[in-house]
């Protein structure tokens, strides 16, 4: 039964259908982590993640050439957020893309909200945009992105 589900739902052109995946499942039989929500928010590093994916889709490597860490590094913040449910992944051939999810929890929703206000207003934050944005527009990228699928806006209405 499951198999004929994912099939139907779940597989969209030969790709998972990350949205429809979390609406089939039942998330409310589990309590929210918030402790895993306040930990995924205690570093710095995660918060900048968040912040550059804050309206917008953006792949990996473009985390990996605008914080200056190693891609493995970088893939185990997101991992962390992922775990705490505010980021959800999509792949894209040899691309993948992450973006932010409201948690199913309201509380939780109202405190990721709160943070990425709070990041919006962060110098340094700011800085990361800055580079994100010169990054995406510059005539000539940078050599480590080239062939990098560009960051998206994403509708906060698409996938909740």
């Amino acid at each position: 039964m499951l198999l004929v589900y994912a099939k139907a739902n779940i597989l969209h052109g030969r790709r998972i259908c990350q949205c429809v995946y979390d609406q089939g499942v039942n998330r409310a039989s589990k309590a929210y982590d918030l402790a895993l929500l306040f930990a995924a928010l205690s570093d710095r590093t995660r918060l900048r993640l968040l912040n550059l994916m804050d309206t917008r889709e953006v792949c990996v490597c473009y985390f990996v050439e605008i914080l200056g860490q190693s891609q493995p590094k970088i893939s185990r913040h997101l991992a962390y957020l992922r775990r705490a449910g505010v980021v959800t992944a999509r792949r894209e051939g040899k691309w993948m893309h992450y973006r932010i999810v409201v948690p199913p929890n309201s509380g939780a929703a109202r405190i990721l909200r709160e943070t990425l206000v709070v990041l919006r207003e962060d110098k340094a934050m700011q800085a990361d945009l800055d580079r994100l944005n010169k990054a995406c527009c510059a005539p000539q990228k940078w050599v480590a992105l080239e062939g990098a699928p560009l960051p998206v806006t994403v509708d906060a209405r698409e996938c909740r």
